[in-house]
C-alpha cells in the first residue's frame, strides 16, 4: 500500500503537466510560473494561464478527487458498492434545483454562493430520500434501480422546465448539464477552494465512524457510535461535496462510482484514512487525463465531459454488476 501511495504522489504532478501542456495553445513552464507568481495583465499568455488554465487545472483536480470522496462516504453508508452521487440521484437533486435556479432569472441564485446553496439542498434533499429508500429494501440492486428512477424523474420534470424556458437560460443550462470545467472563473476559486478544504478536513475527522460502520451499524453501536449523528453528518459531507462540484461543473457521471470501487480494489482495506487519500488521489489523478484528452482533440471536435466520463465508467458499471451477480 505504501508503494502505491508514493506512486499515486509521483503520478500526481505528472497528469498536471499532461492538463496544462494539452491545451491547442503552448503554454511554457515559464508562463505558467510568471502567471502564478509574477502576474502581468499585459501578457497575454499569462492572462490565458490565469485566466483559463489555472481555474481549469484546479478544478479538474477538485472535481476528481470531490466527487471519488463523495462516493466512498455514500458506499460506506449505504453499504453499496454500487452506490454514488450520480448512480443514486444526489446529482440529479442537485440539477433538479439548478435547473430551477438558472432558469427563473432570481438573481440571489446566480451568485457564487446562491449555486452552491442550490446543488447542496437539491444533494441534501436527494439524499435522504435515497437514505430512507434504502432502510426499506434489502436488495442493492433494487436500491440501484430506485436511484436510476429518481433520475428519470426529475429528468422529466428538468425537460418542462427547459420547455418554458427562454433561449438564453435555456442556453444557459444546456452547456451546463454538459459538464464542463471551463465554467469557473479565477476570482471564484478563493470561495471553491476554501470550502473543499474544509469539506476534506470534515472527511478525515470522519475516518473513526466511518471504519466503525464497516464493522455493522449494530456493533458499532455497541462500541459507542452514534448511528442518526454519522449518517447525518455523512449526508451533509456528501451533499456538500457533489453539491459544490455539480453547481460548477455539472453533473459528472460515474466518477463518484467508480473510482472508489478501483480504490479498494487496489489497496485492499477498509481503513478509511487510507481510502480518502487513495481516492483523493485516484480521483484528481483521473480527471486530470479525462480532460487533457478532451483538450487534445478540441481542435477537431468538442466532447463533453460528462459523456467521457460515461464511456469510461460506465463498462466499470457492468463489470461491477455482473461481479456482483455472479
Amino acid at each position: 500500500m505504501k508503494w502505491i501511495i508514493i506512486c499515486l504522489w509521483c503520478l500526481l504532478p505528472i497528469a498536471m503537466y499532461v492538463h496544462i501542456i494539452s491545451g491547442q495553445i503552448e503554454v511554457s513552464f515559464a508562463s505558467f510560473y510568471q502567471a502564478v507568481f509574477h502576474f502581468d495583465a499585459n501578457d497575454t499568455m499569462q492572462v490565458l494561464v490565469r485566466e483559463f488554465r489555472i481555474p481549469r487545472l484546479l478544478m479538474a483536480m477538485m472535481a476528481g478527487a470531490g466527487l471519488s470522496l463523495s462516493g466512498m462516504l455514500m458506499q460506506t453508508l449505504f453499504k453499496n458498492p454500487l452506490a454514488g452521487p450520480y448512480v443514486l440521484g444526489i446529482n440529479s437533486g442537485a440539477s433538479l434545483l439548478m435547473a430551477i435556479s438558472l432558469m427563473t432569472g432570481i438573481q440571489f441564485f446566480q451568485s457564487n454562493f446562491g449555486l452552491i446553496g442550490t446543488a447542496f439542498i437539491g444533494a441534501f434533499g436527494a439524499g435522504i430520500l435515497m437514505m430512507s429508500v434504502a432502510q426499506r429494501l434489502r436488495s442493492q440492486l433494487s436500491l440501484l434501480l430506485v436511484g436510476l428512477m429518481f433520475g428519470s424523474f426529475t429528468s422529466a420534470f428538468v425537460s418542462i422546465i427547459e420547455s418554458l424556458a427562454g433561449a438564453d437560460s435555456l442556453k444557459s443550462f444546456t452547456m451546463w448539464s454538459m459538464g464542463s470545467l471551463q465554467q469557473v472563473e479565477f476570482g471564484q476559486l478563493g470561495a471553491i477552494v476554501l470550502i473543499f478544504c474544509v469539506a476534506l478536513v470534515f472527511a478525515f475527522l470522519l475516518v473513526k465512524p466511518l471504519n466503525l460502520l464497516v464493522i455493522g451499524e449494530k456493533p458499532a453501536q455497541l462500541l459507542g457510535l452514534s448511528i442518526k449523528k454519522t449518517r447525518r453528518s455523512v449526508l451533509l459531507l456528501t451533499a456538500l461535496i457533489a453539491g459544490l462540484i455539480t453547481a460548477f461543473c455539472g453533473p459528472i457521471a460515474f466518477v463518484g462510482m467508480a473510482i472508489p470501487n478501483l480504490t479498494r480494489l487496489l489497496f485492499q482495506t477498509t481503513n478509511h484514512r487510507h481510502l480518502i487519500l487513495g481516492n483523493l488521489l485516484i480521483g484528481a489523478i483521473f480527471l486530470l487525463f479525462m480532460d487533457a484528452f478532451i483538450q487534445v482533440l478540441e481542435a477537431f471536435i468538442s466532447l463533453p465531459l460528462n459523456a467521457i466520463t460515461s464511456i469510461v465508467g460506465a463498462p466499470f458499471v457492468v463489470f461491477l454488476l455482473i461481479r456482483k451477480l455472479k
